[in-house]
């Protein structure tokens, strides 16, 4: 419970500090108003040096989910996720890998256990905080998924065994098969792997941190 509760007083710090970022971003906007006509001349062209920049590079990379406007992003989020991984447990990052298909980071390493968290939840918020990261920061145009120690991976074979076979057992007893509750990203592959079954339908019930889903035989008895 201490161990948890430190993680969360880790993520409330981080966020804060990203507010606290955001409004002396804003305050040094608005003290840099007031410019010459030079200024904003050699600012009009130095945006037109980064915006040909930036379509250099979409072109050589349109596989790639992730626009880079500065080769070094991808590097500068990998640090951060070692300091943050390093700051809420006492743990050890041999090795973060950036996979371009899936646009998913996989994180390796000794005793993380305490990032990975209960169910995955303290994997999942260090996701939300890396993802407000690289929109603040406008890196990404689309969300990154993290995994560490292939703890996603597993769950998902672990996971589409489960949706299976229950989705067998409610088609053979005719009745609803209620499900326990599950992070968002669980109940989404259940959806997922069942949504091309038409002998079942799942539903998603409750709300967080309560919220499971339920599979409908169609045919009742």
């Amino acid at each position: 419970m201490a161990e948890q509760r430190s993680m969360e007083e880790a993520i409330s710090k981080f966020v804060e500090s990203l507010e606290e970022e955001q409004k002396s971003d804003k305050l040094i906007e608005s003290k840099n108003k007031i410019k010459t006509t030079e200024e904003k001349e050699e600012e009009k062209s130095k945006e037109k040096k980064e915006i040909k920049n930036e379509i250099k590079v979409e072109k050589n990379d349109l596989s790639n989910n992730l626009i880079v406007k500065n080769e070094d992003d991808i590097v500068k989020i990998k640090e951060f996720i070692i300091k943050v991984i390093n700051s809420i447990c006492n743990s050890e990052v041999s090795e973060v890998k950036y996979d371009k298909e899936q646009n998913k980071i996989n994180i390796y390493g000794k005793d993380l256990g305490i990032a990975i968290g209960k169910n995955g939840k303290n994997m999942e918020a260090l996701e939300y905080i890396i993802n407000i990261i690289a929109k603040k920061k406008n890196i990404l145009n689309k969300s990154i998924t993290i995994d560490i120690k292939d703890y996603k991976k597993k769950k998902y074979a672990i996971i589409k065994n489960l949706a299976i076979r229950m989705a067998k057992k409610a088609v053979k007893e005719g009745r609803k098969i209620v499900l326990k509750p599950m992070p968002s990203y669980e109940r989404k592959i259940i959806h997922d792997i069942l949504s091309d079954n038409k002998e079942v339908r799942t539903v998603s019930k409750n709300k967080e941190p309560y919220r499971r889903i339920v599979i409908y035989p169609n045919k009742e008895k």
